[in-house]
């Protein structure tokens, strides 16, 4: 019998109880009121507001510039629309690393001012603390391990982490210090499918992976990338399920041409 087919609302514990039932979870980003409306209508797990707003609504080539007041912004038009739905928010660059009482700071701003329900933050051992006072502060926390694109200028590309025997290694170690630590989930982004096995077998708490093969506990992608609104980005683990960069255009092209032959509106469209 499934986990969460009855569920009024996806909590962190119908997530770990999906995960003792072998339910894959499924998590997309959203950014806005409309989108995140109807991807909750839907039935998806859990939407993420992620820092690649930075990307593909702000066409920012990094997620660095993101802001923690856009942050809000973005996760409060989430919140609005979302009645199922677990929302967790990225903590932005530069609001959490390397000061656990700013990042306490800016988790609780995004929980008062935005009703999010969980934040994610990138790295192991070295945001340890930052994870410990949050938690403390009785704020659920998904972690975040792999390909960390807010540390892009440090490692310098976007390729598949993770490869060598040393990297693997601290992730795994990583990753079983993050559940210790109390978080309720992990992201795996851009790594070897059997890593990732490895991880999603020796922890308890849900996996998700991006790029990091099936045999985790779910799955999440940009939800621009999933219906085709961006065009460049072609990464081997993306499927494309729309294409409506083109649909979208064909449309406007076509109701350009309507105004300007005069054939919108019609008698009917007018009063």
């Amino acid at each position: 019998m499934s986990v969460n087919k009855d569920v009024k609302r996806i909590t962190t514990h119908v997530l770990q109880a999906m995960k003792d039932n072998n339910e894959k979870i499924a998590m997309l980003t959203a950014y806005d009121y409309s989108m995140a409306r109807i991807l909750d209508a839907a039935g998806i797990d859990i939407l993420l507001v992620g820092d690649s707003a930075s990307n593909v609504m702000a066409g920012h080539e990094t997620t660095l510039p993101i802001t923690l007041d856009q942050m809000i912004y973005h996760a409060s038009s989430v919140v609005r629309a979302v009645k199922r739905a677990l929302i967790v928010v990225d903590l932005p660059f530069g609001s959490y690393q390397g000061n656990s009482r700013i990042a306490l700071e800016s988790t609780i701003r995004i929980m008062k001012e935005s009703g999010a329900h969980a934040v994610k933050m990138e790295g192991g051992a070295e945001v340890s603390e930052s994870i410990k006072r949050i938690l403390s502060a009785g704020v659920p926390v998904m972690g975040h391990l792999g390909l960390t694109p807010q540390s892009i200028y440090k490692f310098g590309t976007y390729t598949v982490r993770a490869r060598e025997e040393a990297e693997a290694q601290k992730l795994v170690e990583d990753a079983l210090l993050l559940q210790d630590l109390g978080c309720f989930s992990l992201v795996l982004e851009k790594i070897p499918a059997k890593l990732a096995k490895k991880v999603s077998d020796a922890l308890h708490i849900p996996i998700i992976g991006i790029g990091a093969g099936n045999d985790v506990d779910g799955q999440v992608l940009v939800t621009h990338d999933l219906l085709g609104i961006t065009k460049d980005f072609q990464p081997r683990f993306l499927r494309r399920y729309l294409n409506l960069f083109d649909d979208i255009k064909d449309a406007t092209k076509q109701y350009i041409t309507d105004v300007r032959s005069g054939d919108f509106p019609n008698e009917k469209e007018q009063y």
